[in-house]
C-alpha cells in the first residue's frame, strides 16, 4: 500500500506565513513528494492565501463539518494543474476570509480558538475522504494540535479513524494556543478534558498540551531543542508534558532547499561563486556595501542579520552591546519587528552611517543579497528551535555568530563553520563578535573556514529519512491490537518494540 502524508498547517510558503513554520512545512512536503511519498498539505484559504495562490478550482463539493456542536459547510480548493504535493485550501469564509492570519492591528482575533478547532475537524474529514492507502496525519504547531485530540476523543467510536496515525511537530513551543476554560465546551470537548492530565494548564485551556498527550509521536525541529523542551528553563511551562512523552519525543533538524540556496547558480545575487572559486563573493560584498550606502572596505568584516527584530532573536542584547558603537566593522540589519528595536537600530545607523545599515522591508531577494555579501551572520537568539538562516548563510560562506541553543548548536561547528557562545548578555555577544573579527583578520584561515561551511549538507535528505522512521513508529502504535480499548483519556495503549527502547532523541547529539 502506498504511503500518503497529510500535513495540517496554519502557514505555508508562498501562500501565507509569518515566520519559519510555513517555509519548513513547504520544504519537507516538497522533498517527500520528490522522493516518492504522496505528500499533501491542507491550509486555510485565508484572504492572503487566495491572493497568492493564483487560479484555483474546487477539489471537492461543499461538505459539512461539525465543530463545537455547530454544523458548518466547508469546501476544499486547489491550484489548477497542481500535482504533488497537492496544496488543499480549506474554504470557510466566516473564519478565514480576513485581513490577517491570526489577527489585525487591534490584536488577535477573539474567535481564534473556534477558527482553528474548525480547521482541525475539517482536516480529519478530509483525511476520511482519502480512500485507499496508508495515511499519516502530520499536524504542525498549536493551530493543528487539536487534530490528535479530536481524533482520539470526538471520533473515538470510529475504528477506521482510530487506526489513523497522527504525528505532531512543535516548531515553536513558545506559542501554545492558551484560552479560557469555557472554550472547552465551545469546541465540543467533554468536561473530563479539563484536567492537568489532558488540557488544563494553570487554570487555562492549552491546545498544544492536549496535542502532546494524544499524538502518537511528537517531533521538534532539532535534537538539541528536544532536550531543551524537557528542562524547566526551556520547556515553556510544558516541560512536564514533554517529559511524559519519553521516547515518543524525537528531535529532527529542519533542512533547507539547497537548490534555491546555492551560490553556484543563484540568479538573484551579483556574482556566483563556489567553494573552489570564491572571487564572486568578493564582488557580492562590494555590491552589498554599495546598495546599503556603506563604503567599499575589504579590510573589515561585514556582519549581517536577517530576522524578525524581536527580543527572541536577541535584539535587546545587540542594541545594548558595544560592538555596533566601537568596533571597526560593518553591520547590516534586514527585517521588521518591534518598534523599540527598529527605532534603536535606526538611531545607531544615523550615528554611524558608514558602519551600520537598516532595512525593515524584508524580501527573499534581499536576503539572498545579504548572505552572498556578508562575512558573518548574527544570531544571538534567546532561543532558536531550529533556525534556517544560519544554514543558508553557511552555504554562502557567511559564518554564523550565534548562541549555543536549539538548532544553532546542531548546525554550527564552533571555530570551524561559525562562532558559538553561551551566556545571554551584551558582553558575551561582544566577545563572540571579537572572536569573529580575529578570525577574519587571518585571511587564509577565514577563507578556509568559509569554504568548509559551504560544503556542509543541510538538505532535507537526512531529516526526511528521520520523519519516515517516525511515521513507521506512529503507524506501528496504531496497528498494535488493542485489548483494553482505550485508556481513560481515549488514547490507545502503546507497546514499545525491543528495537525502540532507548532510541528517543531526548539527549544531545
Amino acid at each position: 500500500m502506498k504511503t500518503r502524508v497529510l500535513h495540517v498547517t496554519a502557514e505555508l510558503w508562498p501562500y501565507a506565513r509569518t515566520g519559519g513554520l510555513g517555509q519548513a512545512v513547504a520544504d519537507i512536503a516538497d522533498h517527500q513528494a520528490a522522493s516518492g511519498t504522496e505528500s499533501h498539505v491542507v491550509l486555510p484559504l485565508y484572504r492572503e492565501a487566495r491572493a497568492h495562490a493564483g487560479k484555483i478550482e474546487p477539489l471537492t463539493e461543499p461538505f459539512p463539518v461539525v465543530s463545537g456542536g455547530r454544523r458548518e459547510e466547508v469546501r476544499v480548493w486547489h491550484q489548477v494543474g497542481d500535482d504533488y504535493p497537492k496544496t488543499m485550501f480549506l474554504e470557510h469564509n466566516p473564519s478565514f476570509d480576513r485581513p490577517g492570519l491570526y489577527g489585525d492591528a487591534s490584536g488577535d482575533y477573539a474567535d481564534n480558538p473556534q477558527r482553528f478547532a474548525l480547521f482541525a475537524s475539517a482536516a480529519i474529514e478530509i483525511a476520511r475522504r482519502f480512500g485507499e492507502g496508508t495515511l499519516i496525519m502530520h499536524a504542525h504547531d498549536w493551530h493543528a494540535a487539536l487534530v490528535p485530540v479530536f481524533l482520539r476523543r470526538v471520533y473515538r467510536d470510529e475504528p477506521d479513524l482510530q487506526r489513523l496515525p497522527c504525528v505532531l511537530t512543535v516548531h515553536n513551543g513558545g506559542f501554545q494556543g492558551v484560552y479560557p476554560s469555557e472554550v472547552l465546551k465551545q469546541i465540543g470537548l467533554p468536561d473530563d478534558m479539563w484536567s492537568p492530565d489532558y488540557m488544563e494548564w494553570y487554570g487555562r485551556l492549552n491546545y498544544l498540551k492536549g496535542g502532546l498527550h494524544y499524538a502518537d509521536m511528537v517531533t521538534t525541529v532539532s535534537p538539541t531543542h528536544a532536550f531543551e523542551l524537557l528542562t524547566d528553563v526551556g520547556g515553556f511551562g510544558l516541560q512536564h508534558s514533554f517529559r511524559q512523552l519519553g521516547d515518543r519525543l524525537v528531535g529532527i533538524r529542519n533542512g533547507i532547499d539547497i537548490k534555491k540556496w546555492n551560490p553556484a547558480d543563484d540568479a538573484q545575487i551579483a556574482a556566483r561563486f563556489t567553494p573552489d572559486d570564491m572571487s564572486g563573493k568578493t564582488h557580492c560584498k562590494a555590491t552589498l556595501q554599495d546598495a546599503w550606502g556603506l563604503p567599499r572596505r575589504a579590510d573589515v568584516p561585514l556582519f549581517g542579520m536577517s530576522a524578525r527584530l524581536v527580543a527572541q532573536k536577541g535584539l535587546d542584547q545587540i542594541v545594548a552591546s558595544q560592538s555596533l558603537r566601537l568596533l571597526d566593522a560593518q553591520f547590516i540589519f534586514l527585517g521588521a519587528g518591534e518598534a523599540q528595536f527598529e527605532n534603536a537600530l535606526r538611531e545607531l545607523a544615523a550615528r554611524f552611517p558608514l558602519r551600520i545599515g537598516v532595512n525593515t522591508a524584508f524580501t527573499d531577494a534581499l536576503e539572498h543579497h545579504l548572505l552572498a555579501g556578508a562575512d558573518f551572520l548574527m544570531m544571538p537568539s534567546l532561543y532558536e528551535p531550529c533556525g534556517l538562516t544560519q544554514m543558508r548563510a553557511q552555504l554562502y560562506g557567511a559564518l554564523p555568530v550565534a548562541r549555543r541553543v536549539g538548532g544553532l548548536a546542531d548546525t554550527i561547528d564552533d571555530g570551524i563553520t561559525g562562532v558559538l557562545y553561551d551566556a545571554y548578555s551584551p558582553e558575551a555577544f561582544d566577545h563572540a563578535v571579537q572572536r569573529a573579527v580575529t578570525l577574519y583578520q587571518d585571511g587564509p584561515r577565514f577563507a578556509e573556514l568559509s569554504r568548509g561551511a559551504m560544503r556542509k549538507d543541510f538538505s532535507w535528505r537526512q531529516p526526511a529519512e528521520a520523519y519516515a522512521a517516525v511515521y513507521r513508529r506512529a503507524a506501528a502504535a496504531r496497528a498494535i491490537p488493542d485489548t483494553s480499548a482505550t485508556d481513560k483519556g481515549g488514547r490507545a495503549p502503546r507497546k514499545r518494540s525491543a528495537t525502540s527502547k532507548g532510541r528517543g532523541v531526548n539527549a544531545r547529539r
